[in-house]
């Protein structure tokens, strides 16, 4: 580690991996930087892995994960990465595990946004080929010089956790998992800046993302899932159930949760259903997606529905 940190969004890391051709460059999203020198050994690290308790939060992108991340990592039992000094901004980056280690690939080598989860091979589990002995014990070897090993519980942040929860389970066996959902119309219209690939494929995107995580549920010895909208509607409310399921006493957060960006795009949804030019496109994506979209308790037609 006293070398730097290696990161699969290093293109001469990539080995004999294809890179699928619609991801987005890396240097628009990727900054590189500098691990601090390792605390532990590698094999204290393997040690620490199998017994130390994680929290792992997940969601797709613009879901609400950096938001709840922000508000755990205050609890001073809770040891989150912080090298992001920049409370008004987020760099992926430097504080998301997915970027800080050299054992999986980052989401966007899957195409990113609105897209990873159309891959079948981001879809990481226990048999992943990434899970040698040897890759579990680096994974956290390169994760924990961020954190504060004293505290309780160590916070780990990646959108595309919500498709690597088995994967993650098996190499932090003592992992509890909270998983953040949000409103597809506000995930789909929100991720349009990163993946231009139309609204009907986002939804879907959103859909295939969360059906896997559903189906990967029984695999977990410990999850949760919170939405959204009940975090910005009631925050002291959903931490504290939150907390409870960790087991931590509940504790306040200085972040202030508004629900007008939810607000913002349901308009721009109802602008679109009205527009002769979108009207059609839009009504075919409820008539296709809307059974699905009812199952987790959303709707593309009534977005009140929570």
């Amino acid at each position: 580690m006293n070398t730097g940190l290696l990161c699969w969004t290093n293109s001469k890391l990539m080995g004999y991996l294809r890179r699928m051709p619609e991801s987005i460059s890396d240097d628009e999203l990727v900054t590189y930087i500098k691990a601090p020198t390792s605390k532990v050994t590698l094999e204290q690290a393997g040690e620490i892995a199998q017994r130390h308790p994680f929290a792992i939060l997940g969601g797709l992108h613009r879901s609400g994960t950096t938001l709840l991340f922000r508000m755990l990592r205050e609890h001073p039992e809770i040891s989150g990465f912080a090298n992001n000094q920049d409370a008004n901004e987020w760099l992926g980056a430097e504080d998301e595990g997915q970027y800080l280690q050299s054992v999986y690939p980052p989401a966007i080598f899957w195409g990113g946004p609105g897209k990873f989860a159309f891959s079948p091979d981001a879809h990481l589990t226990e048999e992943s080929e990434f899970l040698t002995p040897e890759n579990k014990t680096r994974l956290a070897y390169e994760w924990f010089p961020f954190f504060d090993l004293s505290k309780r519980y160590l916070l780990e942040k990646s959108p595309p956790n919500i498709l690597w929860t088995r994967f993650l389970q098996s190499v932090f066996p003592n992992s509890s998992f909270v998983i953040i959902e949000r409103h597809p119309v506000a995930v789909s219209l929100a991720t349009e800046k990163w993946s231009p690939t139309g609204l009907t494929s986002l939804v879907e995107h959103w859909l295939v993302a969360h059906e896997i995580f559903d189906k990967d549920r029984a695999h977990l010895n410990r999850v949760m899932t919170i939405k959204y909208e009940t975090l910005i509607s009631e925050p002291p409310a959903t931490l504290s159930t939150v907390y409870k399921f960790l087991e931590l006493e509940p504790h306040p957060t200085t972040f202030e949760a508004t629900s007008e960006h939810n607000k913002k795009y349901f308009a721009q949804w109802r602008a679109l259903e009205k527009d002769p030019q979108s009207s059609a496109s839009i009504q075919e994506c409820i008539s296709r997606y809307e059974p699905r979209v009812r199952a987790f308790g959303y709707s593309l037609q009534d977005l009140e529905l929570i």
